[in-house]
């Protein structure tokens, strides 16, 4: 999802200054944006201040410089539909940020979307397993580089295909998880680690 996209769907959630959304998007939204300056996201939110997705209210603030709280219009929840049912394409690295940032939006905005999407990753991560899983994975250095230890090289090799793989399995047993679940309509039991009011795209 593109950054403004960001920035709408958490708006969708409530009415946010642009210190607010600088606050969590250094907190919980590090999951699903990193390195986000303040003067990109003040410069975003003008953007679509002038698109008309968004407008605000000036907030006063005693001893601080007022505020301005933003809040989604019609047509800035028009386009975050329209952006959570639009295709979706898998990048290539698996969990990528991009597709928990989709499914926590269209959870709220395209529910219909879910099964669709999970359906997606589920489609793309399995045929990357089934092409990359039995690689050859021997390394050789015809050419005999002096600064290579190969015995090294090789168990970093296998230790970070041995880390990917487990990774990459759990994520799969996490998606079918999430999938059962929505498909036969269960709502898990709260965790006490969820409990917070927070909203947690993780």
């Amino acid at each position: 999802m593109k950054f403004d996209h960001v920035l709408l769907g958490l708006l969708a959630l409530r009415p946010r200054s642009g210190w607010d959304l600088k606050q969590w998007l250094a907190g919980e939204g590090q999951f699903v944006r990193s390195n986000a300056h303040p003067s990109q996201i003040y410069r975003l939110l003008k953007r679509m201040a002038e698109q008309g997705w968004v407008v605000f209210e000036t907030d006063p603030r005693d001893g601080r410089p007022d505020a301005k709280v933003y809040r989604l219009t019609d047509a800035g929840r028009a386009e975050l539909i329209r952006e959570a049912r639009s295709p979706y394409r898998p990048t290539s690295r698996f969990q990528d940020p991009d597709f928990m940032a989709r499914f926590y939006f269209s959870a709220q905005l395209a529910p219909d979307q879910l099964l669709p999407l999970i359906d997606t990753e589920l489609a793309h991560r399995r045929r990357q397993v089934a092409v990359m899983r039995p690689r050859d994975r021997s390394l050789s250095f015809p050419e005999g580089t002096p600064e290579a230890d190969v015995r090294r090289l090789r168990m970093i090799r296998e230790l970070t295909h041995e880390y990917g793989a487990s990774a990459v399995d759990a994520w799969l047993d996490w998606l079918e998880r999430v999938r059962g679940l929505l498909a036969d309509g269960t709502v898990p039991t709260t965790s006490p680690s969820t409990t917070s009011n927070e909203e947690t795209p993780r």
